[in-house]
């Protein structure tokens, strides 16, 4: 595709647009006045799924542009269609930069949904479905006003290399996702995990270059990109590193996939589906694919998650959850996925794991015994977007370090936080502080940090495999105590009432004394 130079140049209506470097301030402040653009016609729940795929759209058109720009300046005259291609990543058909389509004043909804099909079937092996389904030409669900506002704003700045580097870029990315998370409330826990929790799990499980990291339940992508991050930052190569996810909601599996796209990852694979029904990544045998890191935070609780499937699964190495509740089955998938020798494994889990009983009971009891389970780390409470109850993380190693063998270590980190106005917050310094607990299996910030114990199996079988963190370690403050702390303690109280009011009246029976008086049959 050739580029008159009419479309190379800002036209008109963009005469506003930023074309030199900018600061991370005022890419977010620009991207965030699209957003706003939408405010009213658009539930800000559904912001996502109409400024990311503009965005992306926004940055392929104007990189493509640039790198036109570049073939252009080193074959001047002597560049042809073949010499070009070279020059770029991804393939944008004749009609679909982002200056041929939003200058169109008729239909403009359905001109961008075409266009997307247009560029989705042109680069079918990386950018396939990589729009969503956005309903762009019904009125109802986004206004043409709405839609021309929000080109609007993108008109206001270029996306390309020259302007906006990948760091700078990914990080608006990350500003836009944690943005929407805070006007979409409850329903944000379906695609963003607050960053301290996904940093807290990247820091204790490490991965390393030429690993593969996977997440069975993705999001939009924010742990699998925090992987690559801190590679990066600690100086290795994350090129080698190779990204896997699993998502059941085609949007944020969209989301996901431009959000690994605009921080400069290659080397991913996001699939969508339902794992736990018909886990999509497999071994040639059949079985399900395994990794060095498997790292996820899957839905809480999760009902109708496919029980009646998994009877015969090989997954279920400890036995099948109910029926109601598929945390045990998020975590039997996670343990197998975890590959002999190198894997490990970091999950994101509500306290009801630690000590519910039935099915769930066989099932955690199964996994301690087979020695997997390394760690269980307490958070503090309110960190969430779709909770109010505090989690913890539940680290498995296939080769625990040897001093941690036989042996589980519990870190309390539930008074590392500050409060906020919607959700607490860690800091940096919090995060650290539970990450150095877990790597020293030891308090070394001392009374400021995490409480910290190694115990081992024959004391947690002594408890009857309750992994309850309060029967292990005390309770660093009495606001953290959740719901099922609370529970467990009720109920044992209950029935240690219960117990000594037989005895008692057992013992008054036998004395002569009518117990009827006390509102108890003698019979």
């Amino acid at each position: 595709m050739s580029v008159p130079s009419s479309i190379i140049e800002a036209p008109s209506s963009t005469k506003d647009l930023i074309s030199v470097t900018i600061t991370q301030h005022e890419l977010e402040s620009r991207l965030w006045d699209a957003a706003n653009a939408l405010r009213g016609p658009v539930d800000p729940a559904d912001f996502k799924t109409y400024v990311f795929p503009m965005l992306f759209w926004k940055w392929i058109s104007d990189t493509w542009v640039h790198e036109h720009d570049a073939a252009f300046d080193a074959y001047g005259d002597d560049l042809d269609d073949e010499i070009e291609a070279d020059f770029h990543r991804f393939e944008l058909p004749e009609g679909t930069l982002w200056s041929e389509v939003t200058e169109r004043v008729t239909n403009l909804g359905a001109e961008i949904a075409k266009t997307f099909q247009r560029i989705e079937m042109a680069n079918p092996r990386s950018l396939a479905g990589v729009f969503g389904d956005a309903s762009w030409g019904n009125q109802e669900r986004i206004p043409e006003s709405a839609l021309l506002g929000l080109i609007r704003a993108f008109n206001k700045i270029r996306l390309d290399p020259s302007t906006v580097s990948h760091d700078l870029l990914g990080a608006g990315y990350e500003y836009l996702l944690k943005n929407f998370a805070d006007e979409s409330g409850k329903k944000a826990g379906e695609f963003f995990t607050p960053r301290e929790v996904v940093n807290l799990l990247v820091g204790i499980l490490q991965p390393e270059p030429g690993e593969s990291v996977y997440d069975p339940s993705c999001g939009s992508g924010g742990m699998l990109v925090a992987t690559i991050n801190q590679l990066r930052e600690s100086g290795k190569d994350h090129r080698t590193l190779r990204a896997y996810g699993q998502e059941i909601n085609l949007t944020t599996a969209s989301i996901a996939r431009m959000n690994l796209f605009l921080h400069e990852i290659e080397d991913f694979d996001i699939k969508r589906g339902d794992t736990l029904r018909a886990p999509a990544f497999k071994a040639p045998s059949g079985a399900v694919r395994q990794f060095d890191v498997v790292i996820a935070n899957p839905p809480f609780s999760l009902a109708d998650w496919g029980a009646d499937r998994w009877s015969s699964d090989p997954r279920a190495i400890c036995g099948v959850p109910p029926a109601k509740n598929g945390d045990y089955a998020f975590v039997q998938h996670m343990v197998s996925s975890m590959k002999p020798g190198s894997g490990r494994v970091g999950v994101v889990m509500p306290h009801g794991v630690l000590f519910r009983g039935g099915a769930e009971a066989k099932i955690r009891q199964g996994l301690i015994e087979k020695d997997v389970l390394e760690a269980v780390i307490g958070l503090p409470p309110k960190l969430f977007y779709s909770t109010d109850i505090p989690a913890c993380l539940l680290i498995f190693r296939d080769q625990k370090p040897a001093e941690r063998k036989d042996h589980v270590l519990f870190i309390d980190g539930s008074a590392r936080f500050a409060k906020g106005k919607k959700q607490n917050l860690m800091s940096e310094d919090d995060v650290r502080a539970v990450i150095g607990a877990y790597q020293t299996g030891s308090d070394s910030a001392g009374e400021s940090g995490a409480n910290v114990r190694l115990v081992p199996l024959e004391e947690i079988e002594q408890n009857g495999f309750d992994l309850n963190i309060g029967r292990y370690i005390k309770v660093a403050a009495e606001e953290t105590a959740d719901l099922g702390t609370a529970l467990v303690a009720y109920a044992d109280a209950r029935q240690h009432r219960i117990d000594t009011e037989a005895v008692m009246f057992e013992r008054l029976a036998a004395a002569g004394v009518d117990l009827s008086v006390f509102g108890v049959s003698s019979e």
